[in-house]
C-alpha cells in the first residue's frame, strides 16, 4: 500500500478546484439604475456607468485613442 510522504496542503488542493466556479454556472448580469444597461456584476457598462455613477467619460475615452 502506497504511502505519501507529507500532507499535502489546502492550498495545493485549492489549485486543482481554483477553476470549478467559472465553469458550472453563467455569469451574474445586473442592471445598472441610471442607465438601464444590463452588465456583468461588478463591472462597469458599456456607457461606462458603475453603480448609478458615470466614471469613464468614453467620448473622452475614445478621443485620446485616436
Amino acid at each position: 500500500m502506497a504511502v505519501q510522504d507529507s500532507k499535502k496542503s489546502r492550498a495545493y488542493r485549492g489549485h486543482r478546484h481554483a477553476h470549478w466556479k467559472n465553469k458550472a454556472q453563467a455569469p451574474a448580469l445586473s442592471t445598472d439604475p441610471t442607465s438601464g444597461e444590463t452588465h456583468r456584476r461588478h463591472h462597469v457598462t458599456a456607457d461606462g456607468y458603475y453603480r448609478g455613477k458615470k466614471v469613464i467619460d468614453t467620448a473622452t475615452a475614445a478621443d485620446a485613442a485616436e
